[in-house]
């Protein structure tokens, strides 16, 4: 218990690092963007970490202080902050769900993954139609919605009708007593912008969240005439709020239940297969795209550590290049370090893959001693203009830092995943 703890700190050290560390890069690139000429480019690249690296991290960090780790009637995105509000209930098994919606008219949303996500990007820049494009995370009990299901309007990615399903956790009971057997979160996409938050490409919903919520039981009871709604009135107080995007929402605070035990319950759905989440099934770990992107980049710095090692070693012996060699204290021993570091980071990163977590935090650990010496050496030098050539070695030790410090490798590592994978 007290190595656990102590692990614990260290992870939690590693992880505010890689915010901070984040935080520095982004102000090196803004730096060297700063110009006229190819260089501006890199102020795309300010942008991009800004948005998806430096302020995601940032959230995360102070979420984790001050936004309560219990119900209450909210969402979360995966940065942590407050997201879509809890506003239906459903009683009923999962085929029973999947047979209802689909009844009523809804597609299943594609699972989130490279491929489905540069698909939706696709086809909303150029407007065509993608019925099943995936929904971004929202978290519930500390997992991902276990599905979700949509209604393309007009044929159009922008927008659409949405919600996600999360299956309650055993004996759980809603504030009251109250007990369902699924939560869900139904919004309307009304167009594509930037998070206020974050600053990331993502969907806007309209704020009239109730209107959406009734959307879905009227789909569904019209579809499904065994259905009954119930209603808890005043279930939360009725607000105006923002979700995580920074979208406005209005809600009265009803929650509605719709009863679905009287549905057929088929083992399988011809368009919407059922699938047991993890939560109920014996323990299984996912890799999540987090360790997976650590050990990529990890895997990424070794190669270049061995090209350098062996074109050193290769021009300590060259008569034609000796002048390059004299350059170096000693290039058969900076070789020799280059090829040895590619060697630790190619077995640590392999081991990482396979969920080793004293490996991961040796390759946090290594990553922040990298990021340290960057600093310390430009402190000590006076440096206070851009990196140029050290841009790269620092940004990839930054985004190994901030994937493997993230809550989702790092329960990966020790074995403690939970269902859909955790942010």
């Amino acid at each position: 218990m007290r190595r656990d703890r102590w692990l614990a700190r260290i992870d939690a050290a590693f992880f505010v690092l890689g915010g901070l560390a984040s935080l520095w890069l982004a102000y090196l690139t803004l730096q060297e963007g700063i110009g006229l000429g190819w260089q501006l480019l890199l102020l795309v690249v300010f942008w991009v970490l800004v948005a998806y690296l430096v302020l995601p991290r940032l959230h995360r960090i102070l979420t984790g202080v001050y936004v309560p780790d219990y119900f209450i009637g909210r969402t979360r995105t995966a940065d942590g902050l407050l997201g879509d509000p809890v506003n239906l209930a459903l009683r009923g098994t999962e085929a029973q769900v999947h047979h209802a919606m689909v009844a009523a008219g809804w597609t299943r949303a594609d699972e989130l993954d490279p491929t489905t996500g540069w698909r939706i990007v696709t086809s909303t820049l150029s407007r065509r139609s993608y019925a099943e494009a995936p929904v971004s995370p929202l978290f519930l009990f500390r997992r991902r919605q276990d599905f979700a299901y949509q209604q393309e309007v007009a044929g159009s990615p922008s927008k659409r009708h949405h919600v996600r399903f999360w299956r309650c956790p055993p004996g759980w009971l809603l504030p009251g007593g109250f007990q369902v057997d699924w939560l869900a979160a139904g919004t309307y996409d009304r167009s594509v912008g930037l998070s206020l938050f974050t600053l990331q490409v993502t969907h806007k919903i309209d704020r009239e969240v109730d209107d959406e919520r009734d959307h879905i039981v009227a789909t569904v009871t019209a579809a499904n005439p065994g259905v009954t709604v119930g209603l808890l009135r005043d279930f939360a107080t009725g607000y105006h709020s923002r979700n995580g995007g920074g979208d406005l929402i209005e809600t009265d605070g009803d929650l509605p239940v719709l009863d679905l035990r009287t549905l057929p319950a088929p083992e399988t759905e011809p368009t919407a297969p059922v699938v047991v989440p993890a939560a109920v099934t014996p323990a299984r770990r996912r890799r999540p795209s987090q360790t997976t992107f650590g050990v990529a980049v990890t895997a990424l710095r070794g190669l270049v550590y061995l090209v350098l090692a062996a074109t050193i070693l290769g021009v300590a012996g060259s008569d034609v290049l000796a002048p390059d060699a004299a350059a170096l204290p000693d290039p058969v021993l900076v070789g020799v370090i280059l090829a040895a570091a590619a060697a630790s980071d190619f077995a640590l990163a392999a081991a990482t893959l396979l969920g080793s977590n004293l490996a991961r935090l040796a390759l946090c650990g290594l990553s922040a001693a990298a990021i340290a010496s960057t600093w310390v050496t430009r402190a000590l030098e006076n440096q206070h203009g851009p990196l140029h050539a050290g841009l790269v070695p620092l940004a990839i030790s930054v985004l190994v830092l901030l994937a493997l410090s993230g809550e989702a490798a790092r329960r990966f590592a020790t074995g403690r995943t939970t269902a859909g994978g955790a942010v």
